[in-house]
Protein backbone atom coordinates (compact mmCIF):
# COMPACT_ATOMS: atom_id res chain seq x y z
CA UNK A 1 0.00 0.00 0.00
CA UNK A 2 1.32 3.43 -0.87
CA UNK A 3 0.63 6.80 1.15
CA UNK A 4 -1.85 9.20 -0.51
CA UNK A 5 0.30 12.28 -2.33
CA UNK A 6 1.07 14.69 0.10
CA UNK A 7 -1.34 16.96 -1.64
CA UNK A 8 -4.48 14.78 -0.74
CA UNK A 9 -3.33 14.28 2.93
CA UNK A 10 -3.85 18.01 3.92
CA UNK A 11 -7.48 18.02 2.31
CA UNK A 12 -8.97 15.12 3.69
CA UNK A 13 -9.09 14.51 7.46
CA UNK A 14 -7.58 11.25 8.74
CA UNK A 15 -9.65 9.24 11.19
CA UNK A 16 -7.04 10.19 14.20
CA UNK A 17 -7.73 14.26 13.23
CA UNK A 18 -10.57 16.36 14.92
CA UNK A 19 -11.71 18.12 12.50
CA UNK A 20 -13.92 15.53 11.05
CA UNK A 21 -15.78 17.58 7.44
CA UNK A 22 -15.34 21.41 6.41
CA UNK A 23 -17.75 23.50 6.25
CA UNK A 24 -18.74 27.36 4.65
CA UNK A 25 -21.44 28.32 7.31
CA UNK A 26 -20.39 28.51 10.95
CA UNK A 27 -21.73 26.36 13.66
CA UNK A 28 -24.55 26.90 15.97
CA UNK A 29 -24.21 28.65 18.83
CA UNK A 30 -26.57 28.17 21.62
CA UNK A 31 -29.57 30.67 22.48
CA UNK A 32 -28.02 31.78 25.77
CA UNK A 33 -25.06 33.33 24.08
CA UNK A 34 -26.89 35.09 20.80
CA UNK A 35 -27.86 38.49 21.97
CA UNK A 36 -31.85 37.86 21.95
CA UNK A 37 -33.52 38.39 24.87
CA UNK A 38 -37.07 37.86 25.89
CA UNK A 39 -39.30 41.16 25.00
CA UNK A 40 -42.06 40.34 27.27
CA UNK A 41 -40.84 42.95 30.10
CA UNK A 42 -40.13 45.68 27.03
CA UNK A 43 -43.80 44.67 25.58
CA UNK A 44 -45.17 44.90 29.05
CA UNK A 45 -43.23 47.74 29.61
CA UNK A 46 -44.68 49.93 26.71
CA UNK A 47 -48.32 48.03 27.34
CA UNK A 48 -48.51 49.95 31.01
CA UNK A 49 -46.68 53.03 29.54
CA UNK A 50 -50.11 53.56 27.11
CA UNK A 51 -52.38 52.39 30.07
CA UNK A 52 -50.86 55.41 32.08
CA UNK A 53 -51.18 57.40 29.37
CA UNK A 54 -54.44 56.98 28.61
CA UNK A 55 -55.57 57.13 32.01
CA UNK A 56 -53.97 60.78 32.43
CA UNK A 57 -55.34 61.78 29.03
CA UNK A 58 -59.01 60.26 29.93
CA UNK A 59 -59.02 62.02 33.74
CA UNK A 60 -58.13 65.51 31.48
CA UNK A 61 -61.30 65.39 29.27
CA UNK A 62 -63.68 63.85 31.16
CA UNK A 63 -62.21 64.12 34.70
CA UNK A 64 -62.22 66.21 37.88
CA UNK A 65 -61.62 69.99 37.48
CA UNK A 66 -58.33 71.29 39.20
CA UNK A 67 -59.31 72.86 42.51
CA UNK A 68 -59.13 76.43 42.45
CA UNK A 69 -56.20 77.86 44.04
CA UNK A 70 -57.30 79.89 47.48
CA UNK A 71 -57.36 83.66 47.70
CA UNK A 72 -54.96 84.53 49.82
CA UNK A 73 -55.43 87.33 52.45
CA UNK A 74 -55.93 90.61 51.91
CA UNK A 75 -52.88 92.81 51.89
CA UNK A 76 -52.69 95.61 54.08
CA UNK A 77 -51.79 98.57 52.74
CA UNK A 78 -53.41 101.52 53.99
CA UNK A 79 -53.04 100.54 57.92
CA UNK A 80 -55.95 100.90 60.04
CA UNK A 81 -58.90 102.80 58.30
CA UNK A 82 -60.73 106.02 59.88
CA UNK A 83 -63.67 104.22 60.94
CA UNK A 84 -61.41 101.95 63.51
CA UNK A 85 -58.98 104.85 64.72
CA UNK A 86 -59.71 106.02 68.43
CA UNK A 87 -59.89 104.78 71.69
CA UNK A 88 -62.17 101.69 72.30
CA UNK A 89 -63.62 100.02 75.34
CA UNK A 90 -65.47 97.35 76.32
CA UNK A 91 -66.25 94.35 78.51
CA UNK A 92 -65.75 90.60 76.72
CA UNK A 93 -66.56 87.25 77.93
CA UNK A 94 -64.45 84.80 78.01
CA UNK A 95 -65.43 80.99 77.22
CA UNK A 96 -63.23 77.84 76.41
CA UNK A 97 -63.90 74.88 73.98
CA UNK A 98 -66.65 73.81 75.75
CA UNK A 99 -68.37 76.72 75.68
CA UNK A 100 -67.99 76.98 79.86
CA UNK A 101 -67.78 80.65 81.11
CA UNK A 102 -64.23 81.76 82.40
CA UNK A 103 -64.00 84.87 82.71
CA UNK A 104 -65.31 88.69 82.38
CA UNK A 105 -62.95 91.03 81.45
CA UNK A 106 -61.98 94.70 79.84
CA UNK A 107 -60.39 95.56 77.18
CA UNK A 108 -58.70 98.94 75.85
CA UNK A 109 -57.44 100.12 72.85
CA UNK A 110 -56.32 102.20 70.92
CA UNK A 111 -55.63 102.86 67.56
CA UNK A 112 -54.08 104.97 65.18
CA UNK A 113 -55.21 105.70 61.61
CA UNK A 114 -53.23 104.58 59.23
CA UNK A 115 -50.58 102.56 61.32
CA UNK A 116 -50.36 99.12 61.72
CA UNK A 117 -49.99 98.99 65.21
CA UNK A 118 -51.78 99.76 68.21
CA UNK A 119 -51.81 98.93 72.13
CA UNK A 120 -54.51 96.81 74.32
CA UNK A 121 -54.42 96.54 78.14
CA UNK A 122 -56.41 93.67 79.97
CA UNK A 123 -58.17 94.87 82.90
CA UNK A 124 -58.85 93.65 86.10
CA UNK A 125 -55.87 91.24 85.00
CA UNK A 126 -53.31 94.10 84.49
CA UNK A 127 -52.09 92.85 81.34
CA UNK A 128 -50.65 94.82 78.56
CA UNK A 129 -49.55 94.03 74.70
CA UNK A 130 -48.54 95.76 71.49
CA UNK A 131 -51.39 94.61 68.48
CA UNK A 132 -50.43 94.60 64.81
CA UNK A 133 -52.58 94.53 61.92
CA UNK A 134 -51.95 91.48 59.96
CA UNK A 135 -55.32 91.01 57.73
CA UNK A 136 -57.66 93.93 56.00
CA UNK A 137 -60.43 93.01 54.65
CA UNK A 138 -64.02 95.02 53.71
CA UNK A 139 -65.79 93.50 56.79
CA UNK A 140 -62.81 93.47 59.21
CA UNK A 141 -59.24 93.96 60.77
CA UNK A 142 -57.40 90.96 62.52
CA UNK A 143 -54.27 91.72 64.70
CA UNK A 144 -51.90 89.88 66.29
CA UNK A 145 -51.75 90.45 69.82
CA UNK A 146 -48.19 89.82 71.35
CA UNK A 147 -48.06 90.71 75.56
CA UNK A 148 -45.67 93.22 77.12
CA UNK A 149 -46.41 93.51 80.36
CA UNK A 150 -47.90 90.67 83.07
CA UNK A 151 -46.61 91.01 86.51
CA UNK A 152 -48.64 88.81 87.83
CA UNK A 153 -48.93 85.62 84.73
CA UNK A 154 -52.51 85.65 84.16
CA UNK A 155 -52.67 86.53 80.44
CA UNK A 156 -52.31 84.78 77.08
CA UNK A 157 -48.95 85.33 75.89
CA UNK A 158 -50.23 85.69 71.88
CA UNK A 159 -53.35 85.60 70.64
CA UNK A 160 -55.44 86.93 67.34
CA UNK A 161 -57.86 89.69 67.46
CA UNK A 162 -60.83 90.99 65.14
CA UNK A 163 -62.17 93.29 64.69
CA UNK A 164 -65.64 94.33 63.20
CA UNK A 165 -67.39 96.95 62.48
CA UNK A 166 -71.17 96.43 62.23
CA UNK A 167 -72.96 99.70 63.15
CA UNK A 168 -70.61 103.01 63.52
CA UNK A 169 -69.22 104.11 66.35
CA UNK A 170 -69.22 100.20 68.04
CA UNK A 171 -66.59 97.21 67.41
CA UNK A 172 -67.45 93.68 67.57
CA UNK A 173 -64.38 91.82 68.74
CA UNK A 174 -63.36 88.34 68.84
CA UNK A 175 -60.18 87.28 70.83
CA UNK A 176 -58.73 84.24 70.49
CA UNK A 177 -55.72 82.57 72.11
CA UNK A 178 -54.24 78.92 73.80
CA UNK A 179 -53.84 79.10 77.35
CA UNK A 180 -50.44 77.46 79.13
CA UNK A 181 -52.41 74.31 79.78
CA UNK A 182 -53.08 74.05 75.92
CA UNK A 183 -57.17 75.24 76.15
CA UNK A 184 -58.27 77.45 73.47
CA UNK A 185 -60.27 80.20 74.54
CA UNK A 186 -62.38 82.68 72.77
CA UNK A 187 -63.93 86.09 74.42
CA UNK A 188 -65.88 88.26 72.96
CA UNK A 189 -67.80 91.47 73.15
CA UNK A 190 -68.89 94.88 71.90
CA UNK A 191 -66.46 97.73 71.81
CA UNK A 192 -67.54 101.41 72.16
Amino acid sequence: MTAPPESERSTRPSATSPIRAMSLWPPPRSARHNNRRPKLPLILGVGVGVVVLAVMVGSLLWGEEEPEPEEPPAVVTDGIPEEYAGSWSGEMSQHDEEGNLVADWVVQLKLDAGTDRGSAELLPFHCRGSIVLTEQTAESLVFDYAETYDPEDRCIDTSMLTLTQRVPGTLEATWEGISREGTVMTSTGTLK
